[in-house]
């Protein structure tokens, strides 16, 4: 049974009947999703978490990583537990970061079956709830200004948008945000993305991207060298509000 979607529904006065009758569903299927592996539409789950005042995440945690590729598993539990997360990315927005548009063209890329970009950019933007939990991650992240001046989409609106995004959550208690300006010379960064989680128990992993799968590491040894990649990174990179003027810049040259 899904006790934690009984125990929302009992704390908003919800009845299968009121919750059917809000998202547009047959009580029947509301009382469906009770049972253990019965989940709504992506559509469906989030009118439900917003009635209910939940997260998608709260709700059907294992949504999230049913469509997921088996080996990211291990990472989105390790994401969403994550005391402290620093993130570089060289080419993409990082995903904690991107706009429902942005996530969207870039899974499209990976297959043509609209059902499963739809899963896909719903499990993706589910995660970014983290960012809004009462006690959330510090989030750090180092991006390079290419992947701000990359078009995604047919025209300069969806970058724009997202530009934006990244201005808002930058200014969120919870995330900082460096760019590393496109005219800076070689550095290690051109060595590719990593993420680096620290765990409330103070141990760290590693995520490295691979050409068909992620590398996750605990490796004391491995952890140490790319976490003294990301201090040259971040080195290279302006200071936050200097990186929020140029994120706001970027943006606007966006039309």
């Amino acid at each position: 049974m899904n006790h934690v979607l009984i125990a929302a529904m009992s704390e908003a006065g919800e009845t299968a009947e009121s919750l059917a009758g809000q998202v547009g569903v047959d009580p029947k299927t509301v009382q469906r999703w009770v049972n253990p592996g019965r989940t709504p539409r992506p559509r469906q789950r989030a009118e439900a978490s917003e009635i209910l005042g939940r997260s998608v995440e709260d709700l059907w945690p294992d949504v999230l990583k049913r469509r997921a590729p088996v080996w990211f598993r291990r990472w989105a539990d390790i994401e969403r537990e994550a005391a402290v997360l620093r993130w570089f990315e060289l080419a993409w927005i990082p995903g904690l970061l991107q706009t429902e548009a942005y996530a969207r063209a870039t899974l499209a890329l990976a297959t043509p079956n609209p059902d499963e970009v739809d899963e896909l950019v719903n499990a993706r933007v589910q995660r970014q709830s983290i960012l809004h939990r009462p006690q959330p991650p510090l989030v750090v992240v180092v991006i390079d200004e290419a992947a701000l001046r990359r078009r995604a989409g047919r025209d300069g609106k969806l970058m724009r948008e997202q530009c934006e995004h990244i201005a808002a959550c930058a200014e969120l208690p919870c995330v900082q945000v460096h760019i590393v300006p496109v005219d800076t010379p070689i550095y290690l960064g051109l060595g590719g993305p990593f993420i680096l989680a620290e765990m409330p128990t103070g141990a760290r992993v590693a995520h490295q991207d691979g050409p068909a799968r992620a590398h996750i590491t605990d490796d004391a040894t491995e952890v140490a060298s790319l976490e003294r990649r990301w201090a040259r990174i971040v080195g290279e990179a302006l200071p936050r509000a200097q990186s929020l003027d140029l994120i706001r810049k970027v943006a606007a040259s966006w039309t």
